[in-house]
């Protein structure tokens, strides 16, 4: 059996030994893009798949929220307590009137897995960037931020900060370093679930939520 690998392994580095090496250098030149174009094309990449986009700024956002929710007359809101945004979105909701229940649970999915997917209107994340180039979210979830909150209710807010708007993905990648620390898991969200059968008759919100709302703050 030792023989039997022995040559295997040899003829997968005979074989190897005749590849050349792979050049990994592409030269690749990101657009000269200033933070006004990148907002500008991020804004209409991302309306142009259906996804609901609001500039705002630092100061004003909570109140944005508060009004948008009540406008869709929405009964709850997830958000993570122990998240980036809390402070903010908890101080909005005590200022605020007749607003959606603010919900959480420091649990794991698998404890209240029914309420998640059938009781939860809206949950609102953070995001780490975003991508102007192609209009997309940069998300990487935490045990305070999981995945879940993004992917199952049926209305996902996101809040996304004009300065960290990257051109490319390959900006993104490079000027935050990726190769230094990846997430168990990332995502990149550019619209609402949307899903074509084979005579293309697209639908929304059949793997995930039918509304994704941004809050851009510039």
């Amino acid at each position: 059996m030792s023989k039997a690998r022995d040559n295997i392994l040899a003829r997968l580095r005979a074989r190897n030994a005749e590849k050349p090496p792979v050049d990994l250098d592409r030269g690749f030149n990101s657009p000269d893009w200033n933070r006004q174009q990148r907002i500008e094309l991020f804004c209409k990449a991302m309306r142009s798949v259906r996804t609901e986009v609001h500039r705002v700024t630092a100061a004003d956002w909570p109140e944005q929220l508060a009004k948008l929710v009540k406008e869709k007359q929405l009964k709850n809101l997830l958000y993570a307590p122990a998240g980036p945004l809390a402070e903010k979105i908890e101080s909005a909701w005590r200022a605020g009137e007749e607003l959606p229940e603010l919900v959480t649970r420091e649990v794991d999915v698998d404890g209240w897995k029914e309420e998640l997917f059938f009781d939860i209107d809206a949950a609102i994340t953070s995001t780490r960037s975003a991508i102007a180039e192609v209009g997309a979210m940069i998300l990487w979830p935490t045990p305070e931020e999981p995945r879940t909150f993004s992917l199952v209710p049926t209305v996902h807010i996101a809040v996304v900060e004009a300065d960290k708007l990257h051109n490319t993905f390959a900006d993104a990648i490079a000027n935050e370093n990726w190769q230094d620390g990846m997430p168990t898991n990332a995502l990149l969200i550019s619209g609402p679930s949307k899903s074509a059968d084979i005579e293309q008759t697209l639908a929304y919100g059949v793997h995930g939520p039918v509304e994704l709302i941004v809050l851009l703050i510039e």
